[in-house]
């Protein structure tokens, strides 16, 4: 059975990626556009409704009390973590009586590249919470395959120092999954859909929690 790479950084067979979308060719962009956003569509209504709840609730409250939140992802995953940062920021503060404190920390190159040459590439995420994290924090770890070493271990590190964790996960969720405080599950199995997914929680979260502050009338008058 063939063994290719996943985004992740994980091996995964041949036969199981086939398996998921697309299973066929497409003759255009337009009909692959379309299947793709039914499969979109699918991967949102897998979503545990209370998992979301739960995960807002964390937020909430962390923004609420000062506490810091720390987002982390690798790849496709490390921008959703990136942009985290910049809504949950940026998006939240607008119009809130919020001033939310936010890292990624997938954004500092600098930091990353030197801890991941000089100690490990599974270390980059833990080692940075070592240093920056206290207890009563917050992790949101996203992961397609949620199988990446450095993502499970910033996870159970988080764990051990007293800090909620949040996992974003796709495919079966690995230990990322299970090791979570709270776990969002997309049920799917395309690289693409499921970071669009994430995408949406990251977004939907972040809109929630900001008009959860505001007035009617000012909601009405605000673009989101």
């Amino acid at each position: 059975m063939t063994s290719i790479q996943n985004l992740d950084g994980y091996a995964t067979t041949a036969s199981c990626a086939r398996a998921g979308f697309p299973a066929v060719r497409y003759p255009s962009a337009a009909s692959f556009f379309d299947a793709y956003a039914q499969q979109a569509a699918k991967a949102a209504d897998s979503l545990d409704p209370s998992a979301l709840d739960k995960a807002a609730e964390i937020l909430l409250t962390a923004y609420s009390s000062g506490a810091n939140v720390f987002s982390c992802g690798n790849g496709g995953s490390a921008a959703i973590a990136n942009h985290f940062q910049c809504d949950h920021i940026k998006g939240v503060r607008t119009m809130t009586d919020l001033a939310p404190r936010v890292v990624s920390l997938s954004t500092n190159i600098e930091l990353v590249t030197a801890i991941a040459n000089d100690i490990g590439y599974e270390d980059v995420f833990a080692y940075q919470l070592e240093s920056l994290a206290a207890p009563g924090d917050v992790l949101i770890a996203i992961s397609s395959s949620g199988r990446s070493p450095n993502i499970v271990r910033a996870i159970m590190w988080a764990r051990q120092h007293d800090l909620r964790t949040i996992a974003l996960t796709g495919f079966d969720g690995g230990d990322a999954r299970l090791a979570a405080d709270v776990s969002i599950h997309v049920d799917g199995v395309n690289y693409g859909i499921i970071e669009d997914t994430h995408q949406e929680i990251m977004h939907a979260l972040a809109q929630y929690i900001r008009q959860s502050r505001m007035s009617a009338d000012t909601i009405s008058e605000s673009v989101f």
